[in-house]
């Protein structure tokens, strides 16, 4: 049973991204959520994030793999601290690398994708993260990402 999402806890203002904002009503308002020490998202694709026929874009798995390393990096930090996500002053990350492997096509189906991803080294202010793509409990891409943490000014 999830206790809370990620992307929930964040403050109001910060809710706008595409990938994982939920104020944006046409992104994609992804839900990550810890499962021990791994970040878990369970995506259902829209039918027309099609690439070729019946296969998921890249793109989308790209976006997907980024914003939920994203969320895991925030969340891992806020952790670490012993915070509640979302509290002040901000925890926040940026994307500084990401690199896909395309496996093997993911099938676009009415069932979700399930995304996996972990903290494998932290180093000053970068989180170095792996992230996998499951489809029907296949693995079909394997991405590493880097995020930045940036440096927040406390707002009065």
């Amino acid at each position: 049973m999830v206790d809370f999402y990620f992307q929930d806890l964040y403050l109001a203002e910060r809710a706008d991204c595409w990938g994982c904002g939920r104020n944006n009503a046409e992104g994609l308002q992804i839900k990550s959520y810890w499962e021990d020490d791994e970040a878990v998202l369970e995506h259902l694709p829209r039918p027309y994030f099609t690439g070729h026929k019946g296969i998921l874009n890249g793109g989308i798995i790209a976006t997907l793999m980024d914003c939920h390393c994203m969320g895991l990096a925030m969340a891992h930090a806020h952790r670490e601290a012993g915070r509640q996500i979302g509290s002040k002053p901000l925890i926040t990350y940026v994307t500084a690398s990401l690199k896909v492997d395309y496996l093997k096509p993911t099938p676009l189906t009415d069932e979700p994708v399930v995304l996996r991803a972990r903290v494998s080294r932290i180093e000053g202010r970068k989180t170095f993260m792996t992230c996998s793509l499951y489809a029907q409990g296949v693995e079909t891409a394997r991405g590493e990402v880097l995020g930045i943490r940036l440096d927040e000014t406390p707002q009065a």
